[in-house]
């Protein structure tokens, strides 16, 4: 029965695929009006003039009579275009008569097609989610900022952003950058009240069309100017028929009867593989299927807040069949790609994930919502059967794990100084204070290890793999938890005992301590053949700040270098408390990080027996309930 419905399926399939094909390719001369641009055509479509007369990267839409062209992702209005000039003035359509935004993405375009006019733009860096509170004095660029995210404070600068991040000083939360006109930009500076006219002025872009050679051949020929989606190439069309270059072509009758022969064999093919496959092999088919729809109710419910999807094709384009690796774990493979715009990515190409594909979308739906500069971004994603990847921005740097000493160790070279191993610790607790109070859904990630904070080229933190993340509403503080989850020595207490507590974000404050502990070197004498807790940990350290003994001081050698071990030690023995509610919340391990020493208190000294005063009750009674 079967294998009778499948061949009927590809025989009507390939039927009408071959018919319709044939039938939507209609006359390409015509051109078409939206707005204020007229009589437009090749390389752009949109209106009367069909997408298949021109690449993808060029369709226009007309909303409301307003032309809108989308460029990696996001959607500008078409203020003006030259097509002898080949430039065009463009706004984004999520500033336009508005200063706040939901998308944080940084103005950016696809090369090869387009390309930024540095002679008429200057950038413009819009900072939200800031601290007003620590601005004084405030500045004039600074403006109130309401939408869905309440981002409340906000500002913006000219120009490249200073050295030492202005985010350092104000604490915001989100940062994109947007261009405008530099003639905007010089009356923005007289008058800072013009900020949201000036977004709304645009800027200018030049295109140029890769397929501009093809094109002029099929002109040549009396052939008209079209675009092949499903190939990805330039084609010539001969009124309602797909053409060549020369006199010969393909006539519309036997277009449809080389698709009826192709069907009928692809379903003859199918068919005897059908015939001979195992039951095991069926029974592997059905699994995948439901792996594969399950992803694909998770995509329609995310909706437009899923990241940009790639086929494995693309996949095995962008990181030229993945032939420079750089990286490899338990999770799978990392490769190192560029995305056809040219920006560097890193491609994590995934291994058998467990569950059905629970720890793929886990990061895929945690990881695809955030926008920090603490937390690495995720560009894209790939889901076919059995094969899932995605695809991150590049950090040239790496992870954290290889610039901490280990014992033994001959690579001195890699040791970073203290000023930077300071601002990578203030870095991955903003970025934790941002997943457990910055988003709509508070981010648990339950796994914050070294070899998951990757390193920009300057050294910012960047929180990756959330592999083993869990989301719950902001006013949550206990999580339902089925099984141990994390990395041997980082894990909290209650993740593996819930005789201490509640598993809770302070799971992840405890995790970020022993992570600092190791940054300074607290943790140098352990076994490192042995899983570490805070069993092992060395108590000589309570000692040593006890008596401010200079013994330990972790190869600090200035004063300046000695307060700063020590702050990071303060901070993170408050971090690894055994009890949850002991522990500080994120946004508090800042104010201590960004504080003076001297407010700064040594804490008890943490252990692993199990407090009688959780023995026997309940997990989810027990902890009191935390905002921080």
């Amino acid at each position: 029965m079967y294998p009778i419905l499948t061949f009927l399926f590809f025989f009507f399939f390939f039927f009408f695929f071959s018919v319709h094909a044939v039938e939507n390719l209609s006359n390409c001369s015509q051109t078409f009006n939206c707005g204020s641009l007229h009589n437009l055509s090749y390389p752009f479509t949109g209106g009367a003039r069909p997408a298949h007369c021109g690449p993808p990267e060029f369709h226009i839409r007309c909303v409301n009579d307003v032309p809108e062209l989308t460029i990696m992702s996001l959607s500008y209005r078409v203020l003006s275009l030259d097509s002898l000039g080949q430039t065009l003035s463009l706004a984004r359509n999520d500033l336009w008569n508005e200063t706040c935004t939901s998308d944080l993405a940084n103005s950016s375009l696809a090369s090869g097609f387009f390309n930024f006019s540095d002679a008429d733009n200057v950038d413009v860096t819009i900072f939200y989610g800031c601290n007003s509170s620590s601005i004084v004095p405030t500045p004039e660029n600074w403006f109130r900022c309401y939408n869905n995210q309440t981002f409340d404070d906000a500002y913006y600068l000219i120009g490249p952003v200073p050295n030492d991040p202005i985010m350092n000083t104000f604490r915001c939360s989100h940062v994109i950058t947007v261009p405008i006109l530099k003639i905007t930009a010089a009356k923005l500076v007289a008058e800072r009240s013009l900020f949201k006219q000036a977004i709304m002025g645009g800027f200018h872009v030049n295109f140029t069309d890769p397929y501009a050679d093809h094109c002029a051949k099929c002109s040549a020929v009396n052939r008209q100017c079209g675009f092949d989606s499903y190939s990805n190439r330039p084609i010539c069309i001969c009124g309602n028929r797909l053409c060549g270059l020369g006199s010969n072509s393909l006539s519309r009758k036997w277009i449809i009867v080389i698709g009826i022969l192709a069907g009928v064999s692809g379903a003859i093919l199918i068919i005897v593989c059908g015939i001979h496959m195992s039951r095991k092999r069926m029974m592997i088919f059905k699994k995948q299927e439901t792996n594969e729809l399950d992803f694909e109710d998770f995509i329609k419910n995310y909706g437009s807040i899923a990241p940009k999807r790639y086929s494995f094709s693309n996949v095995q384009k962008m990181t030229n069949s993945f032939r420079d690796q750089i990286g490899k774990g338990g999770y799978g493979t990392v490769y190192k790609g560029e995305l056809p715009d040219g920006l560097l990515v890193a491609v994590k190409v995934l291994t058998k994930s467990k569950g059905n594909g629970e720890e793929f979308i886990n990061e895929v739906a945690s990881i695809g919502r955030t926008s920090h500069v603490n937390v690495v971004t995720l560009l894209g994603f790939c889901y076919e059967r059995g094969k899932s990847a995605l695809i991150y921005e590049y950090m040239p740097n790496g992870s954290l794990d290889k610039f901490i000493h280990k014992p033994g160790s001959s690579n001195e070279s890699c040791r970073l100084d203290w000023k930077t191993l300071y601002n990578i610790a203030v870095g991955i607790a903003r970025g934790l204070e941002y997943l457990h109070r910055g988003c709509n859904t508070r981010i648990l990630h339950f796994d914050i290890k070294p070899q998951n904070i990757l390193l920009d080229k300057d050294f910012c933190p960047k929180i990756s793999d959330f592999g083993l993340a869990k989301s719950c509403i902001t006013k949550e503080s206990i999580v339902s938890l089925l099984g141990t989850r994390g990395t041997a020595g980082y894990i909290a207490p209650e993740v593996f005992s819930r005789n201490f507590g509640g598993v809770s974000h302070k799971s992840d404050v405890y995790s970020y301590g022993m992570l600092v502990l190791e940054m300074v070197g607290a943790r140098k004498n352990l076994d490192s053949g042995v899983s570490h807790t805070s069993e092992m940990f060395p108590h000589y350290i309570y000692k040593d700040l006890e008596l401010d003994n200079d013994a330990n001081n972790f190869g600090a050698i200035s004063e300046e270098e000695k307060d700063t071990a020590r702050k990071m030690v303060l901070v993170s023995l408050g971090c690894i408390q055994t009890l949850p509610p002991d522990r500080p919340s994120m946004s508090k391990v800042v104010e201590m990080l960004e504080g003076p020493l001297h407010s700064l208190m040594i804490p008890p000294q943490p252990s692993l027996i199990p407090p009688t005063r959780f023995s026997g009750e309940s997990v989810t009674s027990s902890q009191p309930s935390e905002t921080g």
